[in-house]
């Protein structure tokens, strides 16, 4: 990815010297395991562990000419080792080193993912509490429906969110496995109990049935979870950037002191953060196809699955942690108002009470059709005329209404209260306590 969307840490991980310290790693520790098993000698494992090194310019020279990455990664790692290099490698496919080295790599990532949405989660709960009883207009279809608070809305978004940490906790967990099999994975040429002891030095399970690959199954899961994450942070970005709206201006981002939102228009203040977050999103869930095509490898293995993941792998997980990073900021610094989402609430002359009026009216005695038809008739009055007029006003002097129900009684379903009654209940369902 490129730097104005990335993150050093997550960078770091897929850089070609973590990649390389890494299939070091793997080799030495399997060293040590074929060493236990008097396969090589304890002494050639002593030294590569001591003399082992690589240099990223030389693997890249060697591959030049070789055309194969492991091959080069070997070459030049004897070159450092000497003659005990001979026995690095033993029974093992490249792979062996590129499988795990993903493995390793992918759960790093997830670890640094789930600590990305723990922090969103801690600015999403902090300003939900914060907002927990600030009354705004819930909408579907974009349109003003029932009364809500800011802090439920938020609540949403944390429950959604902490679905989403659960489900990168369990990709983590099927990603995080080892193969280190030989040969189409029959363990012909190395015992099973080499894989063993690299898994539990790398921090893997074993993969139960390789074929000399890991099967990609999981692979396209861990993408797929990303691909939920990502849409999860639009979904969010998208609620932020509507009501950031001139016309509806409930929240907005925060426009720090020099920030220009527009080359031409000194006015604007533009949800520049949250537009970048709904296009980044994309891109995530843009690496999700071909990870799910790279299931169907033929037979025990092929490489078309190779050049995606290279790609992909860091893509996908740079631009999500970028991604959570942002949005946390977006929601950590939110501007909101709660006077204009009192007013706009208020602004269509109390429609948004139509549904308690038809139940009473079903309560009061009038079958479900007529209560529908009394309540939309003056509804439609006061939608016609923009929020002018008053619905309590037109319901109190409709006598097919006021026969069923009294003009105090009228008044008292009015109260924004009622909507607001089951607040604590929600937000004990999400956050607990």
């Amino acid at each position: 990815m490129i730097p104005r969307y990335s993150r050093p840490e997550m960078v770091a991980l897929w850089e070609p010297e973590a990649r390389f310290r890494i299939w070091f790693e793997i080799e030495a520790h399997a060293m040590d395991a074929l060493a236990e098993l008097g396969v090589v000698p304890k002494d050639a494992a002593k030294a590569v562990w001591e003399r082992g090194k690589f240099d990223v310019e030389r693997i890249d020279e060697i591959e030049r000419e070789t055309r194969h990455d492991v091959i080069a990664f070997l070459t030049n790692l004897a070159e450092h080792v000497g003659p005990e290099a001979r026995f690095v490698h033993q029974g093992m496919t490249s792979s062996d080193v590129l499988d795990t080295c993903l493995s390793v790599q992918m759960a790093r990532a997830a670890d640094i993912l789930i600590a990305d949405v723990d922090g969103l989660l801690a600015a999403i709960k902090r300003r939900a509490y914060e907002y927990k009883d600030t009354p705004t207009i819930g909408r579907s279809h974009g349109i003003h429906a029932e009364p809500t608070t800011f802090g439920l809305k938020l609540a949403q978004a944390y429950a959604e969110f902490d679905r989403c940490r659960a489900r990168l906790v369990l990709a983590r967990e099927e990603i995080a496995t080892c193969a280190i099999s030989g040969a189409v994975g029959t363990f012909a040429n190395i015992d099973p109990a080499v894989e063993a002891h690299v898994a539990k030095a790398m921090g893997l399970t074993i993969e139960p049935v390789s074929t000399q690959v890991i099967p990609r199954d999981r692979h396209a899961m861990f993408f797929a979870t990303l691909g939920v994450i990502a849409g999860s942070v639009e979904r969010l970005a998208t609620e932020v950037r509507h009501l950031q709206r001139t016309e509806v201006l409930e929240a907005e981002e925060y426009f720090a002191p020099g920030q220009k939102g527009s080359s031409a228009m000194p006015h604007k203040r533009n949800p520049v953060l949250t537009e970048n977050l709904t296009g980044l999103a994309r891109l995530v869930r843009g690496y999700v196809t071909p990870a799910l095509e790279n299931v169907a490898l033929w037979h025990e293995r092929d490489i078309s699955h190779s050049s995606v993941e290279r790609m992909i792998g860091p893509d996908a997980t740079v631009t999500l942690d970028f991604a959570l990073f942002r949005l946390t900021g977006v929601i950590d610094k939110l501007l909101v108002y709660p006077e204009r989402m009192l007013a706009n609430l208020n602004k269509m002359g109390g429609l948004i009470h139509s549904q308690r009026i038809l139940l009473a009216l079903t309560q009061a005695g009038a079958s479900r059709e007529d209560s529908y038809r009394l309540v939309q008739r003056n509804a439609m009055k006061v939608w016609e005329a923009d929020g002018k007029l008053q619905l309590l006003d037109l319901l109190k002097a409709d006598p097919e209404v006021t026969t069923h129900l009294p003009v105090a009684q009228l008044e008292d379903l009015f109260d924004l209260g009622y909507h607001l009654k089951h607040v604590d209940t929600i937000f004990a369902r999400v956050f607990g306590g």
